[in-house]
């Protein structure tokens, strides 16, 4: 690669040196700054003087910001720095993505699966499904879904650190953010940039539904940020979720279907009540699914039809599916007596469907708590849609506990008053009846201490809930 033909592809300007700094030019990897060695490209989004000063003395072999700070480009000049300043960042972690993947995993099958709602427990169960197959697979999927944003060199970087240490994967499963954006800004694409920087031979598109309010606006808005993932997946296989009425209206070339009722499409898996059905044939049942929730079987048939789709055996799927265990906070049971689970339910979809699927589980005399964490820093609409899911949600077998969980969040994620306010007027507005803890722990004690042990305790939200199962454990 010549730094000239680098800077042109992600449509950047070159400062400081014309050429690698690193005497053995560039090492292919894509990476930190902290964890940059010799020969290494860094991709940060901002960059000053005193990063410059750390990437010459790393002798990496350029730097790549979207803004540099303070006097970046005059440090880059006077130190001869090779620094890259572009104006879309997500095109250098496109290039990077596709670059990684063309050096040190140029011969694995790749999948990708984006889409509101499920993306991580579907791209999961793909992983699982291949690796129970005894198959070498990477997946940028953690419980946190840390690292499915891609807007930066994080996966990149995990790849080429895969590879060195394990080897060459026979497949990469690429979760990919439906909309992303920096600094409240949108990046226009991002779904579609990525995925085809993966070239995936399978995509999977779970729903279309609302959130990332700010950056997007409406569902005409999230429409428009997939509707060109199927360009992205090319000729590749792209498992649909035929039960979608935006996913359906989606130009796809190769369609696999999933639904939640019977279909007649040699191309399609359902589930038809009491399995899961292909081919004419009942391949699970429902007592060997590893959960029976109406939108985690959705995210089965996804990942099942993604794995038919890349001509595993039918067999291997039903062992993978059947020896699956979920990720953290999906619909994780924490507690028998009594019933305490745990789901990131953190936008209106996940939220009316947790809620549904919990209240299944009650029987006569029982009461379901449901404790909510509100969304800090996250904007007042996107509070507006979930509380408004939540009184939809509502009923006499329910008690409302929200929590803005002030003791376990960082400045990052702290609940604004209006955040706040926007829960109480609605609330307020529609007769329902709720308690609020400002501190988490002191809403999980008073909850699980109030309730019988033949009650069910269902704890929702985003980063203001990620710590309820250690202090559950303190509490219990």
């Amino acid at each position: 690669m010549e730094i000239q033909d680098l800077a042109k592809a992600i449509d950047g300007k070159l400062y400081g040196n014309d050429d690698f700094f690193s005497i053995d030019g560039f090492t292919g990897k894509f990476t930190f700054l902290n964890d940059s060695h010799t020969g290494d490209i860094v991709i940060r989004h901002w960059i000053n003087e005193t990063g410059i000063k750390m990437a010459f003395d790393k002798n990496i072999a350029c730097l790549i910001t979207q803004t540099p700070k303070d006097c970046a480009i005059e440090m880059a000049e006077k130190l001869n720095f090779p620094l890259i300043v572009c104006d879309k960042i997500e095109l250098a972690n496109a290039y990077a993505l596709s670059h990684t993947i063309d050096k040190f995993s140029p011969n694995s099958t790749n999948v990708i699966i984006t889409g509101t709602n499920g993306k991580s427990t579907t791209s999961h169960l793909i992983y699982h499904i291949l690796k129970n197959a005894g198959y070498h697979v990477f997946t940028n999927t953690d419980s946190e879904s840390e690292f499915n944003t891609l807007i930066d060199p994080m996966v990149s970087k995990l790849i080429s650190d895969e590879v060195i240490e394990n080897g060459e994967p026979d497949y990469l499963v690429i979760e990919v953010s439906e909309v992303q954006g920096w600094l409240g800004n949108l990046m226009e694409n991002h779904a579609a940039l990525m995925s085809a920087a993966v070239n995936p031979k399978v995509g999977v598109i779970t729903n279309i539904a609302m959130d990332h309010i700010g950056l997007v606006n409406s569902i005409d808005d999230v429409f428009r940020e997939i509707s060109t993932v199927p360009d992205a997946i090319g000729d590749g296989v792209c498992v649909v979720n035929f039960d979608d009425d935006l996913v359906m209206k989606l130009n796809v070339r190769n369609p696999f279907y999933t639904s939640m009722s019977e279909l007649n499409d040699e191309n399609a898996v359902y589930y038809n009540g009491l399995g899961i059905v292909y081919d004419n044939q009942t391949i699970l049942t429902n007592d060997e699914l590893p959960f029976t929730g109406h939108h985690f079987i959705q995210n089965i048939l996804s990942a099942v039809g993604a794995a038919i789709s890349l001509g595993l055996d039918i067999h291997v799927i039903e062992e993978g599916v059947k020896s699956y265990k979920a990720l953290n906070r999906r619909f994780a049971k924490l507690n028998d007596e009594p019933l305490i689970y745990d789901d990131f339910a953190h936008n209106p979809d996940g939220i009316r469907a947790t809620i549904s699927e919990t209240k299944k589980l009650l029987t006569d005399n029982q009461t379901l708590y449901v404790v909510c964490a509100i969304r800090g820093s996250r904007g007042v609409e996107i509070n507006q849609l979930n509380v408004e899911a939540l009184v939809e949600s509502m009923d006499d077998s329910i008690e409302l506990i929200l929590s803005s969980s002030n003791d376990v969040v960082n400045d990052l994620n702290f609940v604004e008053e209006d955040e706040r306010e926007v829960f109480f007027n609605t609330l307020n507005e529609n007769n329902v009846e709720f308690i609020h803890y400002d501190n988490l722990k002191e809403c999980l004690s008073d909850t699980y201490n109030k309730a019988d042990k033949k009650d069910i305790i269902l704890l929702i939200g985003a980063q203001g809930m990620d710590p309820a199962e250690s202090l559950l454990k303190d509490i219990i």
